[in-house]
């Protein structure tokens, strides 16, 4: 049981170039199945560290890992099947990017600066994880049923990309607050 949350994380980082090679080639129903599966294994091994205080180090980085390449993998998929458009995938990758490069500077200069890398989990940054799993799901789904809903899409796209905007504001808020205290 101590380790069923770590082989979880695993699976679901296995599943990232799985589930993007899966939308890329088309087998649209398995990559829905597929990404949902993900997202259900997501939930079941918090649960289970918490439930039964299995927690680790290696775990607590290897969970966000697998969750932030299982999005990447998926929204990359998902432009190159035209079904996500470039702007908000441009978006998610280039926020991310830009806070691991700022991760990056900060361990670099370390001690220099006095900024608390344990950066709390903030609400909008979950709603903004939860929408694009949302968006994600619904194109997955529209796919898998090859249907074609360009305003419902048009819509999730602005509305991942206003709570993408709201996180990465929101984030971007603490780690200024914690660099200037």
């Amino acid at each position: 049981m101590r380790h069923l949350p770590n082989l979880l994380s695993a699976l679901r980082l296995l599943a990232a170039p799985f589930t993007a090679w899966l939308i890329i080639s088309g087998h649209d129903m398995a990559a829905l199945l597929t990404f949902a599966a993900a997202g259900l294994s997501d939930g079941l091994d918090g649960f289970i560290a918490r439930r039964w205080r299995v927690t680790s180090d290696f775990g607590a980085w290897l969970d966000p890992a697998a969750d932030k390449l299982l999005m990447l993998f998926c929204f990359t998929a998902l432009f190159g099947v035209s079904a996500a458009p470039f702007w908000l995938v441009a978006l998610v990758i280039g926020r991310d990017l830009v806070f691991c490069a700022v991760w990056l500077v900060i361990k670099l200069v370390g001690p220099g600066l006095h900024l608390n890398l344990a950066t709390p989990t903030l609400f909008v940054g979950k709603i903004s994880t939860v929408v694009q799993v949302l968006y994600i799901l619904t194109m997955l789904l529209l796919l898998a049923l090859d249907l074609d809903a360009p305003r419902l899409s048009l819509a999730l796209a602005w509305a991942c990309a206003g709570f993408t905007l709201l996180a990465a504001a929101g984030y971007a808020a603490v780690m200024l607050r914690s660099l200037i205290s």
